[in-house]
Order: structure tokens, then sequence, then C-alpha cells
């Protein structure tokens, strides 16, 4: 059983993981301590994919002092070779005492191995300490080396009245700068943004994550555009801030692909639905790229089409305290709707907090690829 002391190490051992956001994609963030005699002797955070994991930048802080300790690690140690190591072996071979893991592994090439591997060795092991927490933690990673599919996240920013946009079609600036600063973390530890063409044909945007203080991480640019109507002096295209993927399908002339690419974007031809670009055919395409998040900054339609694709697993719903009125103006969400109540997109797990002047909800879609690994990785422990 876990006391208080593992459940202390273990949100210190998250605090870690954390400080790595948006860098170890397509890995997930893994956070250590080295704890003997009720002191922390070294930590370690995996930084990025490719490099030691977090148990090995432990490990090697440690040195001798890891024998006989205690490690905590917010993600059960890998058992298989890849660009490094398995940390199972490098735990048994330090000799450590105790591994405390707050999450089993989804990865099929682990999945319970790890701990497996280290209990037949004598480490004794207590597992799902913090589980919920872990699991939030990773929850894009979690989708996608379960899914094959990258984490869908729809931000939106709106009125009290629900309204993105005034009649005329202005919304600079709906929320304030605490709010618009969120929105650029959310950018910064995203591996893609996503917008529909109208979005880049009315604003111009850039769709880089701007940070007070700098170094942000820009992440790929998509736009949805069926028949490659985006100009290839668009932003998006010629600040080379970025690479940029135009989402198109057949209906795209030839010309328009051919002037696109020679500015330097990528040109992906997909599926063709009712709405537009086959959202799913485009979500299963970056997946084999080893995307796992996915943000989506588009307007009403393309939102729309996102929720009716099922590729949305998270929602972050900025609220002003001001009210636009009027019949023209626009949503969040556009397309058909719904014709019932019963009909419409239920969301569970809400949770609201004020920034600054504004209101952040975060919710999760209830019907979602993935739901059910991600609430067995979070369902144990302490969370």
């Amino acid at each position: 059983m876990p006391t208080e002391q593992d459940i202390a190490y273990m949100r210190q051992s998250l605090a870690l993981a954390a400080r790595a956001a948006g860098r170890t994609s397509p890995n997930p963030m893994v956070g250590a301590l080295v704890v003997r005699d009720g002191v922390v002797v070294s930590e370690g955070c995996h930084l990025c994919a490719g490099t030691p994991h977090a148990e090995a930048h432990a490990l090697a802080a440690a040195g001798e002092a890891a024998r006989g300790a205690t490690v905590y690690v917010t993600l059960e140690p890998c058992c298989h070779h890849g660009r490094t190591g398995p940390c199972a072996d490098a735990l048994i071979a330090a000799g450590v005492k105790r591994v405390v893991a707050a999450m089993t592994d989804p990865n099929p090439k682990v999945c319970g191995q790890g701990l497996a591997r280290l209990r037949a060795a004598g480490v004794e092991v207590v597992e799902g300490v913090l589980a919920a927490e872990a699991a939030r933690l990773n929850e894009a990673f979690i989708k996608w080396v379960s899914t094959g599919m990258p984490f869908g996240i729809m931000k939106t920013a709106m009125t009290l009245d629900g309204k993105i946009a005034t009649r005329s079609g202005r919304s600079k600036w709906i929320t304030g700068p605490a709010a618009r600063e969120r929105g650029h973390r959310l950018r910064d530890a995203c591996d893609a943004i996503l917008v529909g063409v109208g979005t880049v044909l009315a604003d111009d945007p850039a769709l880089t994550a701007r940070l007070p203080e700098g170094g942000g991480k820009n992440p790929l640019r998509i736009v949805a555009d069926s028949t490659a109507r985006t100009p290839p002096a668009a932003k998006v295209i010629r600040d080379r801030q970025a690479p940029t993927l135009i989402a198109a399908t057949a209906a795209a002339p030839a010309e328009r692909v051919r002037a696109l690419t020679a500015a330097g974007a990528e040109v992906l031809i997909l599926p063709q639905t009712a709405t537009g670009v086959d959202l799913r055919a485009l979500w299963r395409a970056l997946g084999e790229r080893r995307l796992t998040s996915v943000l989506v900054e588009g307007g009403a339609a393309v939102n729309a089409a996102a929720l009716a694709a099922n590729v949305i697993d998270k929602i972050y719903a900025f609220v002003a305290p001001k009210i636009f009125g009027g019949a023209a103006a626009p949503g969040p969400v556009g397309g058909a709707g719904v014709n019932e109540v019963a009909e419409a997109v239920a969301l569970e797990d809400m949770d609201a907090e004020q920034v600054d002047g504004d209101i952040l909800i975060t919710a999760y879609p209830a019907v979602r690829e993935g739901r059910d690994v991600y609430r067995a990785c979070g369902r144990i422990g302490q969370g």
C-alpha cells in the first residue's frame, strides 16, 4: 500500500515530468526520483524522444546511492529495446529495493511487462499511486499509442452568449491577454494546429506559439482546404516559421496544388466527405507520422466537422464576460446541428477556472476513441 510519503514523492515526480511538456512526443512525459533513507538523492525527467529516459537520468545522478533505494516513476519502466535500453533492467542492475509507479504503460510493448520483470527480480513494486494525475498528464500519448490517432483538442473563445465573432465578423479580442497566453501555451504543447481555409482567408494567421518569455515551439500548421484555396502568399506558408500542410482533396485544381507546393507547403490529398476533407483520414495520416496531439482552432465549420468525425478528445472553451447578441453572429460550432436534445454531444469530467477576467471550461466528449484505455490508466490508485 502506498504511504503519504509515497504520494508526496509521486507529486514531485509528476511535476518533474511536466517540465518537458510539448517536447517528448511521440514519447510520454516521465519524471523519476531516487529516494534513500527519506532523502531525495537524485531526480530525472525524459527531455525528448531519442534521449535517455527519466529513470536513466536519475540513476546516473544517484550512482551507488541508488542501491537499496526507492525509485518513484510516473510511468511503468520500459522493458524493450528502442532508441534507448530497457529501464526495468537498469533499475535491477542498479540494485534498487523498491519501485513506486504511477500507472501502467498502455504501450503494447510494455503494458505490465516492465513491472513484472522488476517483481521477478525481487524488487518490491507499488503501482497506481496518483494514477489519475499521471493519466491526465499523458492523455495525448495514451490516445496515440492505443489507437494510432492523435489526441484532438478543440479550443475556442466565446462571449457569455456563445458568440465567436460579431455579426460583422469581428473577433479581436474576445478574451483578455491572460487567456490568449494560455492559448499560445496550448500551441506550444501540441504537435500540430488545425484551422480551416476560411480562417486563413479571413485572418491570415501565423499559427505560431508566441510565449512572453520566448522559446515557444511552433507546431505543424495544417489547413483543411478541400479545393486548395489557400493563397501561396499566406502567412502560414511564407513566414517559414514552421512546416505547413494543406489537407486537400481530389477536387483541388492541379495548378493550385503546384503553386502551394512551389511556395513551400506540403499538400496532402485525402478523401472527401459531405463537409469537406475527411478528418478521420487526416488523423490517421498524422498518427502514422507519429504526431500525438492536434489543436483545432478552426471556426464553426471546422469545429462541427471535427466533432462529427469523433476526432475531438478534449475541449478548452474560454468564455468572456461580454454579450454580442445578434442572430447572425456565429457560435463556436456550426454545421447542421442536432434535432433532438438527446442527440447532443455529451461532455464529462468538466472543470472551470478563472483566467484573469475570463472563465476557462475544460471538458471531454463522453464518446471518444481511447476513452476506455485512458480510464483504465487512471482508474486505480490514489488520484
